[in-house]
């Protein structure tokens, strides 16, 4: 059977909806249609449920789409070995990454790669950290930032320790203290971080038995700072998501050690353009010194 149809299949799958899976993969939506019909002729069986509302798999299509997925990665793999023996190296890693990684760390290790291996080419898939591992396990990407790795299925690779830093405004009692203790955070209301997958915040709350009043709970870490600078409350965030805070606003250290460590998680054979691409990344961090790595 056809990789293509296979590839085919994933996109309608990613984006259920054929037409923009031929746009995204340059083809008519006839083309799609019939790519799918073919494979379920294939297989026997229906692989699509196909609606007004769009497109959702089936539960055969649905069980036959991991094993797809692994069939395109083999094929990349053994692409990608192919050009190694000939010494260039070709391929595609898939990353998935979280908003202050996008904004910070990847421009320029895209711009190092570019320069080093431009025949690899780099796809980001930015979300959560549940979303990352979930991509990870499904095969949708190579490798991810996570904050911990929680399957075996997955080697993780420590990077950095991103302090974690209460911030306040000048309203708060603790905006002109130079550390404050974990404790405190209780006194006043509090904006969560809200995300699916483990909670670095609360983590550290559960560690110390702190039991904040919290007033909001947003994704969006601007959001955040934003209600924090209104004086709505105040938050704990990683140092990492910091740009310029607002001249009303303070990071002020905890005194208790609160961190998240931050690492790339990949299957347990990354491909050599995922090799290179850690290879990069490590380089890069090693000569950074606005970041603390793990020792």
């Amino acid at each position: 059977m056809s990789l293509v149809k296979y590839e085919i299949f994933s996109k309608v799958a990613e984006l259920g909806n054929f037409t923009r899976a031929g746009e995204v993969l340059g083809l008519t939506q006839s083309a799609i249609s019939h790519a799918i019909s073919s494979l379920e002729k294939d297989f026997g069986f229906a692989l699509v449920h196909r609606s007004k509302n769009g497109v959702k798999l089936t539960s055969e299509g649905q069980t036959l789409l991991t094993s797809m997925r692994s069939v395109m990665q083999a094929e990349e793999r053994l692409k990608q070995e192919a050009s190694n023996i000939l010494g260039v190296t070709k391929g595609k890693v898939r990353i998935g990454t979280f908003s202050s990684i996008s904004s910070k760390w990847m421009p320029k290790i895209i711009q190092i790669m570019d320069r080093k291996y431009p025949g690899i080419k780099i796809e980001l898939q930015e979300g959560d950290y549940y979303q990352i591992e979930q991509w990870l396990s499904d095969g949708d990407i190579d490798c991810g930032f996570l904050n911990r790795a929680h399957s075996k299925q997955f080697q993780f690779l420590p990077l950095i320790r991103d302090e974690l830093l209460s911030i306040a405004s000048s309203e708060s009692k603790l905006f002109h203290k130079e550390v404050i203790d974990i404790k405190e955070v209780e006194a006043e209301p509090f904006v969560l971080t809200s995300y699916n997958g483990t909670n670095d915040v609360l983590a550290i709350f559960n560690r110390y038995g702190i039991k904040p009043t919290v007033r909001f709970e947003l994704f969006d870490e601007k959001g955040i700072i934003s209600m924090v600078e209104h004086h709505l409350g105040i938050s704990i965030l990683p140092q990492l998501v910091f740009d310029q805070l607002p001249s009303n606003v303070r990071a002020i250290p905890i005194k208790q050690e609160s961190y998240r460590t931050i690492g790339l998680a990949t299957k347990h054979q990354p491909s050599p353009a995922t090799e290179k691409f850690i290879e990069v990344l490590q380089s890069w961090l090693s000569t950074n010194e606005n970041v603390k790595k793990v020792e």
